[in-house]
C-alpha cells in the first residue's frame, strides 16, 4: 500500500510538471500571436470585455449575487476598455492601468468573501472567478508583449530627446530594456532548453 502511495506522489509531480510546461507553450503561442495579430487581439479583448460586462448584467438581472460585486465588475470592464484605446500600447504607471488592477484585487476580495459564506457548487464558483474576474486580465497581460513592437511616431507624448538623439534612438534605446512575457519565455527557452548547433559540412 505504501509503495502504491509513493507512485502516486511521483506521477502527481509528473503530472504537475507537464501541466506547467503545457501552460507556459500556450502563453508562449498566444504571446506570439498577440504580436503577429495587435488589430485582431484588440477585436477579441473588446468583445470579451462586452462579453463579460453583458455577464455581470446578467447576474444582476437573473441571480442573487450581490449588487457590489457586480458594480465592481462593471467598473472593471469600464476601466479595460479604457485601456484598449491606445492598445496595444498598455503603460503600467497610467492611472487607469492601477485602478483596474486595484478594482480587480478589490473584486477578488469581496469574491473570495461573498464564495465563502454562501454556497454554491465547485463549477458555478469557478465559472464565475474564470469568465467575470480572470479572462479579461488575462488577455491583457498576454498582450503587454505586444507594446514592444509598436513603432515610435512624433504625437507620442514623450517628446523626442534634444541634441543628438531623436524619435527612433529613443525608441531603440527603450527597446532593449524589453520586460514582456514573451522576452521572458525566450530568455527561459534560451536558458534551460538545449540548442542545437547544425552541423557545417
Amino acid at each position: 500500500m505504501l509503495f502504491l502511495y509513493l507512485m502516486s506522489l511521483l506521477a502527481l509531480v509528473i503530472q504537475a510538471v507537464f501541466v506547467t510546461l503545457a501552460i507556459a507553450a500556450g502563453l508562449y503561442y498566444l504571446a506570439e500571436l498577440v504580436e503577429e495579430y495587435t488589430v485582431m487581439a484588440k477585436y477579441i479583448i473588446t468583445w470579451t470585455v462586452i462579453i463579460t460586462a453583458s455577464l455581470h448584467i446578467g447576474l444582476i438581472i437573473f441571480e442573487d449575487i450581490p449588487l457590489h460585486l457586480n458594480i465592481l465588475g462593471l467598473v472593471q470592464q469600464s476601466l479595460h476598455g479604457v485601456l484598449l484605446r491606445q492598445f496595444p500600447v498598455v503603460r503600467v504607471t497610467s492611472a487607469t492601468f492601477i485602478a483596474a488592477v486595484v478594482v480587480l484585487v478589490t473584486h477578488h476580495y469581496f469574491a473570495f468573501q461573498f464564495f465563502g459564506a454562501v454556497y454554491f457548487s465547485f463549477s458555478e464558483v469557478l465559472s464565475y472567478f474564470t469568465l467575470c474576474l480572470w479572462v479579461v486580465p488575462f488577455a491583457l497581460f498576454v498582450s503587454l508583449s505586444a507594446n514592444d513592437y509598436v513603432l515610435p511616431t512624433t504625437g507620442t507624448e514623450k517628446q523626442p530627446l534634444l541634441g543628438d538623439n531623436n524619435v527612433v534612438t529613443d525608441y531603440l534605446s527603450r527597446k532593449s530594456k524589453r520586460y514582456s512575457l514573451l522576452s521572458f519565455f525566450s530568455f527561459a527557452k534560451e536558458s534551460i532548453l538545449p540548442q542545437r548547433t547544425k552541423k557545417a559540412f
